[in-house]
């Protein structure tokens, strides 16, 4: 917990180093954050001088990318949602899972989710609704840690060693829940479980009483590394019934991995 009860959002940390970088890492803090923020909460949270983040942020509002309001709290500004809108229109990993999620959807009746591994990080990059009443909270381009996921751990599942071992040691663990990995040593059992059946669970670790599976989803040469998962409440999803739709939601990630090898192929 960092200064004035904030937590530095993930990924933050020792972002890019030159100026571009810096901004980046400025602009993330307000984005990732829950509420919007004042001067001395971004500049508890960032590791940067008072006059440099004080034009920065100026520059940011002067973009479009941030607004400060009445109250001079900073939050996200308009422009961020045309980029995020083109990115997401155009987006064709999206595009060919698309279908894909809809089926397992129909065959479950919960929530689908399509992630895609970025660093220590799982984006969430698209997303079907449960049909029932109690629904999952989850929004498209938010960021959750692959320590503590189903699609995170799906996604490590499958690195290559090298890149694993590079991953695991960048990561910071927090405690989510009673049942969040705290070291890479208990992360790294799970995973090896995860790589001999074909897909992950998320047994309560990153929000209470939140279940799901998870299969991985990745190119021949791991430049895309990914996920797809059934997510729901325990109350109404026992791991006896994710154990039963480990299997179509394999299928569905070794259907989208096929279908993206045809056309987001090499050349394509």
């Amino acid at each position: 917990m960092d200064r004035e009860g904030l937590s530095s959002p993930p990924g933050t940390e020792n972002s890019g180093t030159g100026t571009l970088g810096k901004a980046l890492s400025v602009l993330e803090i307000v984005v990732t954050s829950d509420r919007p923020l004042r001067f001395s909460e971004i500049l508890a949270l960032s590791d940067q001088p008072r006059g440099t983040l004080h034009r920065q942020l100026s520059h940011l509002v002067e973009e479009g990318l941030l607004v400060q309001g009445r109250d001079l709290c900073y939050e996200p500004g308009l422009r961020l949602l045309k980029f995020a809108y083109r990115s997401w229109s155009k987006n064709q990993f999206r595009a060919v899972a698309a279908p894909h999620l809809r089926k397992l959807h129909e065959e479950t009746g919960e929530t689908v989710h399509l992630g895609v591994l970025r660093g220590t990080e799982i984006i969430y990059v698209d997303k079907v609704e449960s049909r029932q009443t109690v629904r999952m909270e989850s929004q498209i381009g938010n960021a959750s840690p692959v320590y503590c996921t189903g699609l995170g751990k799906a996604a490590l599942s499958v690195l290559p060693q090298d890149r694993l071992a590079e991953t695991l040691g960048k990561l910071t663990f927090h405690r989510f829940t009673a049942n969040t990995h705290l070291s890479v040593a208990s992360l790294k059992r799970d995973l090896d479980e995860a790589r001999l059946r074909g897909y992950a669970f998320d047994r309560e670790e990153h929000e209470t009483e939140i279940r799901c599976v998870a299969a991985p989803i990745h190119d021949a040469g791991f430049d895309l590394v990914a996920g797809i998962s059934v997510t729901g409440p325990a109350y109404r999803v026992t791991m006896e019934q994710l154990e039963i739709w480990a299997h179509p939601v394999r299928q569905a990630a070794m259907a989208i991995g096929e279908d993206v090898e045809v056309r987001l192929g090499p050349g394509r």
